[in-house]
């Protein structure tokens, strides 16, 4: 079927098209999607034919990182041209790794780790947003008139990604929030030394829900015509409620599954299992878009630390952030909104647009709801939920290493703890654990987990530490951050935060 869909005086025809989880009439292709990042009404833009068309594995067995992106991206973005999605991930991956493989696989134990930190800082956020701003680039070719501010808000690794992939990007500008005090000092340094006439950071008093709930109300007040900004003034964001953002992450999904193939550990359409550590639900989201395109996935295992509002719900069905807020050793999961649980219940719900609004209607106004009991049915039939405290998950860094000599960080931590909980019950098919940052970025609470003491020394001197005592390398990124200068020092209350956007936009897009 074919959609025609009015966009001012022009007419865009379009079989693939994006609505909103929350209104199947608020309609965009992909590249529109991409530039608005958040659908009008504060819905999540979802494509109506995922998973129509499923991709052949056969196809796939044989090609690089690089060569396999631009095949399954094409289906989770149809309007880009293969040609176009070519040579974004060229530009993306191209030179900005430091392994070949972009996302390796390493055998642990009986189990397999996909390291996802191999990008320039660090953490899993890179393989997106590295993609990020050469999908919004091609999409902004469209609206020659315009420029875009990027919004992101952060628990620790999206913000550097995101500075990082934008940095300099032509008709682009971003600024990103963070929870003051609520991520690793590592973390904080990344951000605080970014460099770029078109980059903002700042700090926000309160923890990482405050800061996404802020951003989220600005773009809904953009969205209702309550901020008043120069029409040819795009705001977008890099988070993954942009489902250009999320794309990008189901790639390694069938990239590690293959690579069990080729290592004949698994054959072709034989089902495994995925632990992925996670906060605001988007990388595990992106698993569930690669079982949509084929991928055999058996069991999605759901990670979570003492803010285990996720393992609640898929035990209970019940979603309720009214809880107390832990500071954790896993600070990018310290997160009590995630976002891309609603992509997940529109789809599971039969693509049920008013009852998810009713849902986030009833999140925003009471801070929980609780879904049918077919639902919740269906969502353990492929997800698993648990959690782990600092004290195992601290446990799990000493045993690992001890054992396999394998270095995690703490969120890899808490992903292996639950993995294995999960196996003392189900143990019939190989898991893959999503390794999401590392170590080094958290290189005291793992020197302290694997010694057992932490000296008084600063973060770099436990880098050294660490590395003498693992025998593992320091990426140069973040060893180089002790010599560089710190650029971003601003701070902003909840309430600051629109004037502040509205203020630094001006800045940096005057430039």
């Amino acid at each position: 079927m074919v959609f025609t869909i009015m966009q001012g005086e022009k007419v865009i025809f379009m079989k693939n098209f994006f609505n909103s989880t929350r209104n199947q009439t608020l309609r965009s292709s992909v590249k529109g999607a991409i530039l608005q990042g958040l659908a009008p009404d504060g819905g999540l833009y979802v494509c109506e034919d995922l998973g129509t068309s499923p991709i052949d594995l056969h196809t796939l067995l044989d090609l690089t990182y690089e060569e396999m992106a631009p095949i399954i991206l094409s289906s989770l973005l149809p309007g880009f041209t293969k040609e176009e999605l070519k040579t974004a991930v060229s530009n993306a991956y191209g030179n900005s790794f430091s392994t070949k493989e972009i996302t390796p696989l390493q055998s642990v134990g009986n189990d397999y780790v996909l390291e996802l930190f191999h990008g320039p800082t660090s953490a899993f956020k890179d393989v997106a947003l590295q993609m990020l701003p050469q999908l919004m680039s091609l999409s902004l070719k469209e609206e020659p008139d315009k420029k875009v501010m990027i919004l992101t808000a952060t628990s620790g690794d999206t913000g550097k990604a995101a500075l990082c992939g934008f940095q300099d990007v032509e008709r682009t500008g971003i600024i990103v929030f963070y929870p003051k005090d609520g991520t690793s000092k590592i973390q904080q340094l990344q951000m605080e030394t970014q460099e770029g006439k078109n980059t903002g950071v700042c700090a926000l008093y309160g923890n990482f829900d405050d800061a996404q709930s802020q951003v989220k109300s600005f773009f809904q007040s953009l969205g209702k015509g309550e901020i008043a900004h120069d029409e040819n003034l795009l705001f977008s964001s890099a988070n993954s409620i942009n489902i250009g953002r999320l794309a990008p992450q189901a790639v390694y999904y069938f990239y590690s599954y293959m690579q069990l193939v080729k290592q004949g550990k698994i054959s072709l359409f034989d089902e495994v299992d995925f632990c992925v550590p996670t906060g605001n639900f988007g990388d595990i989201l992106a698993g569930y878009y690669a079982k949509l395109l084929g991928l055999p996935v058996h069991k999605l295992i759901v990670a979570s630390n003492a803010n285990h509002v996720l393992t609640d719900f898929f035990q209970t069905g019940v979603y309720d952030r009214n809880r107390p807020f832990h500071k954790t050793l896993s600070p990018s999961m310290d997160i009590l909104i995630s976002s891309n649980l609603e992509r997940l219940l529109y789809y599971m719900s039969g693509k049920n647009a008013p009852y998810i609004s009713e849902l986030m209607d009833s999140l925003n106004t009471k801070g929980s709801y609780e879904i049918k009991p077919e639902l919740l049915t269906q969502l353990k039939e492929l997800f698993y939920a648990g959690y782990s405290t600092d004290e195992e998950c601290m446990q799990e860094i000493h045993h690992v290493f001890n054992t396999y000599g394998y270095v995690m960080d703490p969120h890899t931590a808490v992903g292996y703890h639950v993995m294995k909980e999960y196996q003392k019950q189900h143990n019939d098919h190989p898991c893959i654990l999503l390794s999401t940052a590392s170590p080094y970025k958290f290189s005291a609470q793992v020197y302290e987990a694997i010694e057992g003491t932490r000296p008084t020394v600063d973060e770099f001197e436990l880098m050294e530490l660490l590395s003498k005592r693992t025998n593992t390398s320091i990426p140069k990124n973040l060893a180089q951050l002790k010599t560089m200068p710190v650029l971003h020092d601003d701070i902003v209350t909840k309430e600051q935060l629109k004037d502040y956007v509205l203020s630094k936009t001006e800045q940096l897009l005057s430039k």
